[in-house]
């Protein structure tokens, strides 16, 4: 199985969607200029703030039904590639391994020189590469950056390979992540869409469940095991 998760799966969780997370004094804010490399070169120290704003929303969420029936089901089957485009770590804390993370983790801090990524235990508003000296960062995917290639290579291997996709709470329109669907429908893969509102993509798959995934995920995997 080859299965890809979006902002609507996080959403159960009360994670805000990116394009919903301005809220109190980052109302004023467009999250498209404050999510990119020029936004972090002209002002690294806003941008500190507004992730770690960020990091005290989603630390204080917990993973959903959704999150541990994907984490169930990877031992129900023979293989199972997960592949995210959320930055929240839930699918990790729900028990899945081996997490694609399309867009970086939000918990992670790396390099923005060498974009190694660091442990650190500094607590100043723009802290430091302990090797190089450089500004630190959030670990994630900006605007204008490409998603890292092992990443893609890895997914679209295992879209190809798969006998069965999922597509989960994503709207199903930001490439590349889209076109996994598209992969694995011209690899003969039975394909599948879960989301509350059906994505004008859902005419071209074999299934489509209208709900959220922490309904219908947890159905499905026990309709495994009995």
């Amino acid at each position: 199985m080859c299965v890809l998760t979006g902002a609507g799966i996080s959403a159960e969780s009360n994670v805000p969607t990116f394009r919903d997370a301005q809220q109190g004094l980052w109302a004023k804010y467009d999250p498209h200029e404050l999510a990119t490399p020029e936004a972090f070169e002209r002002d690294p120290e806003l941008l500190w703030r507004w992730y770690r704003w960020r990091r005290e929303i989603v630390a204080a969420a917990e993973p959903n039904a959704g999150h541990f029936a994907l984490a169930e089901l990877a031992g129900l089957v023979p293989r199972l590639t997960l592949v995210t485009q959320n930055v929240d770590g839930l699918h990790q804390r729900a028990g899945s391994a081996s997490v694609i993370e399309f867009h970086g983790n939000l918990f992670a801090d790396q390099c923005s020189v060498e974009g190694r990524v660091v442990e650190h235990d500094q607590h100043v508003d723009v802290p430091l590469c302990p090797h190089c000296g450089a500004n630190l960062r959030p670990g994630v995917v900006w605007f204008g950056e490409a998603i890292p290639e092992d990443a893609l290579n890895v997914s679209f291997a295992a879209a190809a390979d798969c006998d069965v996709f999922l597509s989960i709470g994503t709207s199903s329109l930001v490439f590349p992540a889209a076109g996994l669907a598209d992969i694995a429908r011209e690899h003969c893969a039975t394909v599948a869409e879960i989301n509350p509102n059906t994505t004008s993509r859902a005419a071209n798959y074999d299934y489509v469940f209208a709900g959220n995934a922490g309904d219908v995920l947890p159905e499905m995997v026990e309709s495994l095991t009995v």
